[in-house]
């Protein structure tokens, strides 16, 4: 087994495996593009692999994942172990306990990534808890959230924290389709709220006009032609004879698989499955037409592929081999499908769950209005405090300009700008204060003010000590 082979048998669990639904939105609406000269390759020629970039997987720790894999390549004590290594094996875990044999060079890189993942992941935590400006928090605990890893042990990456990662990715692609499904249910559920309460506003003849156009959008979109039973002989037919320009009479098998095999790896993964189905969707979705919804045509691209990889795929790596695929065209179901119902054929939700889904919708904007009331009323008050304090600035304005005035009535010295009074040196007269305050006068002094008999005789006491 070569190294190119070795790679796709590792990849089959941990990285092709991952290619999650999210890549079909960006699947085009045409089919693959096929070069139909391939069809005269003779016998088993191998075509060399071209190197692909796998898509994403949507984990939030899909780079941390990404550059294991590539480290844990590089050994070849590891490569060694996978040529004998089954999917079990590796989902159990047991292939985990063979990192103990890597080598030093390797241990050492898989630390380093580790050691940048944990602190990825506390930046995150702190940047949360900032955001909310709590303190005391102890980062560890919180690590604890993050199942990928052994927290408990931040500096070096061990046989534990493979099994960790293989085992929450698997777990976590496992649970994608069924989450991405619910979402779709309540983008559905949000569509039909959405229309009902319009209605409530329109009157009697409006709201009878919408109703109708309403049930006649719906009788266009479910006139279409026939969807042919994904994975079936019609259906990959069609796809032969329409998008590769065959000739329907030469159908055969092994060489649809192929064809559509596009990185030449031997498998058929989920975004090759699933723009075998684009035709079948043409047939019921154009973007062109009001009444066709483009994210339910992706919710049909994805039951089209869970169909097909449940009935093809038996040993579950969310991959189809050739041999799969060709047991698959053996069984009568591939000859003799039933039919398949689109989606606007079923019920999507009932009649309960959107009155639940509604009721949580008031609650929610309920909580939002409450939540409004509140800013809104602190708001208010913030505007009081700052009427008031602004009058009581004015007021204190007020008096202090009062009480200058009162002082240059009393002729006494204006205020400085920060409030001190000005003081004239001792013995100094000011101007005008021995007309206001005439010898003899009983009428207090300011501060600092020497009298005009206690200066003379200040003078005086002075000289008779010089």
């Amino acid at each position: 087994m070569n190294r190119s082979q070795l790679k796709i048998k590792w990849r089959t669990f941990l990285l092709q495996q991952f290619v999650l639904l999210m890549t079909c939105l960006v699947i085009t609406l045409e089919a693959v593009p096929i070069d139909v000269d391939k069809t005269k390759v003779q016998g088993e020629e191998q075509v060399e692999s071209a190197r692909i970039d796998n898509p994403d997987t949507g984990l939030y720790y899909d780079a941390y994942l990404r550059q294991v894999i590539d480290v844990l390549e590089t050994d070849k004590h590891f490569r060694e172990k996978l040529q004998t290594a089954d999917i079990e094996e590796i989902k159990s875990g047991k292939l985990s306990k063979e990192l103990d044999l890597v080598s030093h060079h390797v241990r050492t890189k898989l630390d380093e990534l580790k050691r940048q993942e944990v602190a990825r992941l506390r930046m995150l935590i702190k940047a949360k808890i900032d955001s909310f400006q709590d303190s005391g928090i102890d980062h560890q605990s919180l690590l604890k959230q993050f199942e990928h890893l052994n927290h408990q042990n931040p500096h070096t990456f061990e046989a534990k924290d493979l099994d960790m990662l293989i085992r929450t990715a698997t777990s976590d692609l496992e649970n994608y389709d069924k989450a991405h499904h619910d979402e779709f249910k309540r983008y559905e559920m949000m569509k039909e709220h959405e229309r009902r309460e319009y209605l409530k506003t329109l009157d009697e003849e409006k709201r009878h006009q919408e109703e109708s156009k309403y049930e006649e959008m719906k009788k266009k979109h479910g006139d279409h032609p026939k969807v042919n039973h994904p994975g079936s002989k019609d259906q990959l037919k069609e796809v032969w004879e329409e998008a590769d320009g065959l000739d329907p009479n030469d159908f055969d098998p092994k060489t649809f698989f192929k064809l559509h095999d596009v990185n030449n790896d031997g498998f058929l993964d989920e975004q090759e499955l699933e723009a075998l189905f684009t035709k079948e969707l043409e047939k019921v979705y154009d973007p062109k037409n009001e009444e066709d919804d483009m994210v339910e045509m992706e919710e049909e691209r994805l039951r089209m592929r869970e169909h097909v990889m449940n009935e093809v795929d038996i040993n579950k790596d969310r991959l189809v081999t050739l041999d799969e695929f060709l047991r698959a065209t053996e069984k009568r179901e591939f000859l003799e499908p039933d039919s398949w119902e689109t989606l606007d054929q079923q019920q999507l939700f009932t009649e309960e769950e959107l009155k639940e889904f509604e009721s949580h919708i008031f609650q929610q904007e309920d909580e939002l209005q409450k939540k409004a009331a509140e800013l809104q009323r602190q708001k208010e008050e913030l505007e009081r405090q700052q009427d008031q304090l602004q009058a009581q600035r004015q007021e204190l304005q007020q008096a202090v300009q009062q009480m200058e005035l009162k002082k240059l009535q009393q002729g006494l010295p204006p205020s400085k700008p920060n409030g001190e009074l000005k003081f004239e040196p001792p013995g100094a007269q000011p101007v005008g204060n021995t007309q206001n305050n005439p010898e003899g006068s009983k009428q207090p002094l300011p501060p600092g003010t020497i009298p005009v008999q206690d200066a003379a005789a200040r003078s005086d006491h002075v000289q008779t000590h010089t």
